[in-house]
């Protein structure tokens, strides 16, 4: 079986964390062969540079922070996603390059089209099979309160509306790709909808 790419998107607090745990949840009790990612993240490198881009006091230039996060996709994907693809594994990656769109291109302004050209380059063209974009208002999202907020979720507010602005026009130009989920329904539905549009990339669209 052809390996795939299914990645969680969404703005702070919407719960795409929670649905990919779930979704590689299902896909080991269906006895599918998985892997889960997350990103910055998932090589050593990658998880160096989520400790600069969430918990680190030094300011980064916007650049500087788009740079660091194009470096640690570029190692996962050559280190652990095309290998893993090739195996015929279900990679489940909570974030991709959307988010880098979202986040570097629309919320810190250095343009949309520029980060999509700076991930088509660093990704060699690999793209999801399939995107499930969590839409939560960034007035609504829901926080740990036991734990303190990151760098990301500390910026404010008209930057996050900015990066789901961003969001909402990804989804309507590749519907094909992005699937758009209200995440403010109950979890339990939520991961119900992943499943069903999931099962639809099985061999036949076989049920399972």
């Amino acid at each position: 079986m052809k390996g795939r790419l299914i990645t969680f998107e969404g703005g702070e607090g919407c719960g795409k964390t929670t649905q990919a745990r779930r979704l590689a949840a299902r896909l080991e009790r269906e006895g599918l062969p998985f892997l889960l990612q997350r990103e910055p993240g998932g090589t050593p490198l990658g998880e160096t540079v989520r400790s600069l881009i969430l918990q680190g006091d030094h300011p980064l230039a916007p650049w500087a922070e788009a740079l660091l996060i194009a470096a640690a996709r570029a190692q996962m994907v050559d280190e652990v996603l095309r290998p893993a693809l090739s195996r015929g594994l279900w990679v489940v990656c909570d974030r991709f390059a959307d988010s880098s769109t979202a986040y570097q291109g629309g919320g810190l302004g250095l343009g949309e089209e520029r980060i999509e050209e700076l991930n088509r380059w660093i990704t060699g063209g690999l793209r999801p099979d399939l995107t499930f974009f969590l839409d939560l208002p960034p007035e609504e999202a829901r926080h740990d309160r036991d734990k303190p907020l990151d760098r990301i979720e500390r910026r404010p507010l008209d930057f996050h509306r900015r990066v789901y602005e961003t969001y909402q026009r990804l989804a309507q130009r590749e519907p094909d790709r992005i699937i758009r989920i209200d995440a403010r329904k109950p979890p339990d539905v939520i991961e119900e909808e992943v499943w069903r549009a999931v099962k639809k990339l099985l061999p036949g669209g076989r049920r399972v």
